[in-house]
Order: C-alpha cells, then structure tokens, then sequence
C-alpha cells in the first residue's frame, strides 16, 4: 500500500497524479475502518482528503503553516504527518486528540475547537512572518458554515485591507455540523451553480492568454473588462470587494483541477480565496447520504452503516426537546434560538413540529443571544439552546444585552461538566464561574431528567429577567418522570439525605458521587447530609445560614471550575455575612485543562470521586469525631 509507505509530507512530493489518486482511496478506506471502532468526525474528514493532499503535495508543512477552521477535520494531515499509527487511541483517554494539537506535531500550528478562528490566527502568523522577514506561505481552510461567525468577517475585513501575502481556503461542502443557513450560504450557492459565469471566465482568460503581449491601456482595458464580467454574471462579487484574488470554483475531489489552480495561487501577490467545492462524507455512502447525521459518529458497522449504539435512558439533549415541545403547545411565546446545532442541541423535533417557531442563525452565538434579548422585549419566550463551551463566545452579549437590561431569556445551556472525547475546547467546566456574578441572572442544574423537566418548566413561567438551566452531555437516570409540570421554588434546595454535624453540597450528576461518598462514610460510622444545591444562583441562603448556626463542616462538589465556581460562592455567602471561620471544602475542576478520554477516566483525573469525597470529608471532620470512628 502507498499509505505504508507515507511517514511524512516529503515523502508525497514525488508521487504521480495518478499514484496521489490511489493515495487518496486508501486514506479514505483507513478513516472508515480506523474511526468504525474509535468513532470521530468521520464526514468532514471523508470531505477533505484531496484537498489535504494537495496541500501538502504543494507546499512544505510545517515552514509553510496550515491553520484548519475547525479542527476536526485535520485526521487526514494527522494521517499525512506520522500519526497514523496512533489512530488506533483517537479521542481515548491519553491518545490522539480529535482536533489539531500543538503538543502532537510541529505540523500542528493553530489549535481549534471552536469555528471562525483561522482568518484571523492567518493574518497574525502573515504579520509575524513579515515583521521577521522570513518567506513562507500562511494557509488558512476555513468552511462555508464558519464564514457565517463574525470573527470571520472581521478577519476578512482586515486581511483584505492589508494585503498581506495568504491563501484562504473555502472548503464549501453547504454543511457547518448542520445544513447551513442564511444570506451567505445563498451567495455561495449562487456562485457554485452558476456555470454561466464559470465558462465564461473561463474562456476570457484562454483567450486573454493566447495573446503574445498586451500592453499598457490594452492590459488595463482587458482586466478591467474581465472584472465587469463577473459582475454583469455574479452579482456582488463579494471577496473581490474584500480585497481578495477569488479563483475558482474548483471541484474539490479533482486533484489535477486543485494543483493548477493552488499553483497559480502561490504566484499572485496579495490575499487569495481558493473556493473549493466537497462533498462531506465522500466515497462512504451513509456519510454522504446523511452528513449531518455523520458530522461526529460513534463506532459503528462498516457494511450497514448501522451506529453502535447504548439502550438506556434518554439523554438529557432529548428530555429537554421533548420537554420544550410539551410547553410550547401551550404557550405561543416560546421561541427557540440555536447557533448552527438544531440536532445537536434536541430541537429537530421542535423544528418539525414548529417551524416558524424555530430559529437558526448559524455559526453566530453573538448574534443570537443580543437577537434573544430584542425577542424577550417584544413579549416572546425565547429558549436559546447553546453547548456551555459556545456560550463562551457571547459572553458580552449575554452581560451587556440580556442581563444588563433584564430580558426574559431561558438559556439551555447543554454538554455542561465534562464533554469525553471532545476534550479540551468542549469542555463545559466554566459557565458557571463567568454567569454567576452577572446581576439579575438565575441559573439552576437538576439531579435527573424529571428535574430537568421541572426546571424547563420553571424557566419558562420566570418573569423576572434571564434563567439558565444547565445540564451533562449523558443519559438520564431511568426515573418516572412527573405527569403534571410543577415549577420549583426559586432559590431553594432540597434536602436528599439527612445527616448531623457534616453536609455535602452537589449538583446534577455529582449528587450520585456524593451519595457513593456517603456510603462510605456510613461505613465508618458517619452520617452526613446530602444537599441537592439545585439553585446555583440564588442560593438557599436560608440553609446555608442553618448550617452555620448548626456548625456543620461543607464539602461542595461541583463538576465545574473551582475559581468561581459555586463552592466560590459559597465561601462568599459567609465572608460577606461576617460569618467566619466556616469549614467549607471546595472539590471541583482544578486551574488545568482537562484533555480528551471518557467522562469517567476526566473526573478520576481530577478527583470527582466518591473515594476522594469520603477522605476529604473525614480530613475536615474534628478530631475528637476521627477518634470515635477509629480514624
């Protein structure tokens, strides 16, 4: 097999057309058997093979820098730059990151988990490269579903302005995770369908080209005539006016068709867009058939394209999806809002059920929650549906639009704590340390799925400013789910198991680490109260002043940031009550990022056990209770 003999990008330079073609089955027929057991982003990979390939084909990795916009569709440059023997480990605890990684490979330049970014991380290594004379290519390949995030276009704006030498890929395959939406994805369309304007080009510049010598006004006059051509059969001519070379649309799986025009690319002075044209999911029919459903896949059977999958409770993405459709029959304020993640974030069926109702802005979190704030104004119920690690991206808009003004927005903010093999860029151990202190905003975390439906009902009847309800990225616990919707009481926790002189705080799925910690205890003769904290924001403050007239000793667990994070606000309810000297213990996610592996083997690593949480309560017990216990 070529593969076997593929160590690194030298060793593709002297390959024929021919030889690269054959190449590029066998790495398309490695990503389908490797991720079949691993799982990954199997579609956005299949889409990209000979793009990657004639990337490094062409240019010298890693002089010339590759900046991948998002970075799960780097596992062919993974392949191309000596990991393929690792791909065995992809996405498991301590093996192959499922994004680009600096730590990984000197190949490896711009790490990114969230879209939009590579625009601007090209223009600042062009800067850099410039200000220190050297004399290699910056090549930044972005998708069409990222050119609809603002960082974008700002970079866009800038880039074209300054004219900086670099080549900006359009990988443009019509999908982000999901279908994509909006103004830019029809001006993309247009110009990928319209063959009037390709043949034409086409023909002008043969033409153009089979004259020995223009010069002077003739040259001038020819240019200026080619550039009205565009305009009179594509309307806009948008990157142009951004100050770009455009070239293409080139058919993305047409190696011949990618190496002339990638060559003559290189040659222009100045910023270029190569517009390249995949099919995500290319040469594995399920993938293509069903992209979006195969965007990030887990194992599955080659033969069937049947996905492996657990039997088990429903996800908590499903039980809040369901759960919205239950209230919005009921109530014709509810909107839902989602940043390019319908199916991501449970809302297909809402979709289906209320289109109009429905509102996708793509790749724009921003966008979507100032618009969320303009909605609940106007006397809707907006429900934006954001993973934790996107929230990320508007947090100015969440402080400055939504709270500041005390618009009645319900954040449902998924995949919060630990995310697996996502790692990293996904993981959702933040949020709370960057909402809890912004005025007017409540944010609650439930047990188990019928908490969360109770929650879900509770933001919605919440007409007091904006309400967020967080929670896992895993299944429910199998509980009977309530009939009726009951809102909870605002601010009030709930007592779950009773204790005497020690309490352990928790949240969502650290109430089961508690409980195993309780367990444990018990068998040391220990009884301690278990607190379902499912208020994060207001606190039980009439609890927590119980516990101080009581002198008990809190443990809070939290699968969350524990610099600002809710224990934080725990130690600040007392500090700034003048209640000193309280025995608060804080375990939660240390000052680290925490890499990609199972959610389980992510929580060992930072101590989010019932073991741990047995032995850091007995630490803080007195000693004369250690005594009567043996310790």
């Amino acid at each position: 097999m070529l593969l076997d003999q593929i160590n690194g990008p030298q060793d593709l330079k002297d390959l024929s057309l021919e030889e690269l073609e054959k190449l590029s089955e066998e790495i398309r027929q490695f990503l389908i058997e490797k991720l079949s057991v691993t799982g990954g982003h199997l579609a956005p990979n299949l889409g990209v093979v000979e793009l990657t390939l004639v990337l490094h084909y062409l240019f010298d990795s890693p002089k010339d820098k590759f900046l991948f916009d998002v970075g799960h569709q780097s596992y062919v440059h993974k392949i191309l730059t000596g990991r393929k023997d690792r791909f065995d480990t992809l996405r498991e605890y301590k093996g192959l990151c499922g994004f680009v990684k600096r730590s990984e490979s000197e190949h490896d330049v711009w790490e990114a988990g969230h879209s939009s970014t590579s625009l601007s991380g090209a223009m600042g290594m062009a800067l850099a490269r410039d200000l220190k004379g050297e004399d290699n290519r910056v090549v930044a390949i972005i998708g069409d579903g990222a050119l609809t995030g603002g960082m974008a276009l700002e970079a866009l704006n800038h880039i074209g302005d300054e004219k900086k030498n670099l080549i900006v890929v359009l990988n443009d395959n019509e999908m982000s995770i999901a279908p994509n939406v909006g103004a830019m994805h029809h001006y993309l369309s247009k110009i990928r369908t319209d063959r009037h304007y390709q043949k034409a080009k086409d023909e002008l510049h043969h033409l153009l080209n089979k004259i020995p010598a223009i010069g002077g006004k003739l040259a001038k006059t020819a240019e200026r005539f080619k550039d009205s051509l565009k305009y009179l059969l594509v309307s806009g001519i948008l990157f142009e006016q951004f100050g770009f070379t455009y070239l293409g649309p080139v058919d993305g799986h047409d190696m011949e068709q990618m190496i002339d025009l990638f060559k003559q690319a290189d040659s222009i002075p100045g910023p270029v867009l190569v517009h390249v044209i995949t099919v995500k999911g290319k040469g594995y029919s399920p993938a293509e058939a069903d992209s979006f459903k195969w965007h990030g896949i887990t194992p599955y059977k080659i033969e069937s394209g049947q996905v492996v999958k657990a039997v088990g409770p429903p996800m908590y993405t499903d039980v809040f999806g369901n759960t919205l459709i239950e209230l919005a029959e009921k109530d014709a304020r509810i909107v839902a809002v989602t940043p390019a993640m319908p199916g991501g974030s449970g809302l297909l069926k809402f979709a289906e059920r209320y289109p109009n109702r429905m509102i996708d802005v793509g790749i724009a979190e921003q966008h979507a929650a100032t618009m969320s704030a303009a909605l609940a104004m106007e006397g809707m119920k907006p429900v934006y549906a954001v993973y934790s690690t996107f929230l990320q991206r508007a947090y100015d808009q969440v402080v400055h639009d939504i709270c500041r003004q005390n618009a009645n927005v319900v954040f449902a903010i998924d995949r919060a704590g630990f995310v697996g093999p996502d790692g990293e860029t996904h993981q959702g151990v933040y949020d709370i340390a960057f909402l809890r202190h912004i005025p007017n905003l409540a944010i609650m975390m439930p047990k188990d799925e019928n908490e969360l439906r109770r929650m879900m009902k509770t933001a919605i009847d919440y007409n007091d400013g904006p309400i967020a309800v967080r929670y896992p990225r895993m299944s429910g616990l199998g509980v009977k789910m309530d009939e009726e919707l009951l809102p909870l009481p605002i601010g009030k926790w709930e007592t779950l198991r009773e204790g005497d002189s020690a309490v352990i705080l928790a949240m969502g799925p650290m109430i089961q680490v508690a409980e195993e910690a309780a367990e444990l205890l018990k068998r040391d003769g220990l009884n301690v109260q278990i607190v379902n904290a499912r208020f994060i924001k207001p606190l039980d403050e009439e609890m927590l002043l119980s516990f101080a007239s009581e002198g008990k000793h809190i443990l809070v667990i939290e699968e969350s940031s524990e610099l600002g994070g809710f224990g934080s606000a725990v130690m600040e309810f007392y500090s700034l009550r003048g209640i000193y000297g309280m025995p608060v213990r804080i375990m939660g996610v240390p000052d680290i990022f925490v890499e990609h592996g199972s959610i389980k083997e992510q929580r060992v690593e930072v101590g989010l056990t019932g073991e741990r949480a047995a032995m850091e309560m007995k630490n803080m017990l007195p000693s004369r209770q250690k005594r009567a216990t043996g310790q």
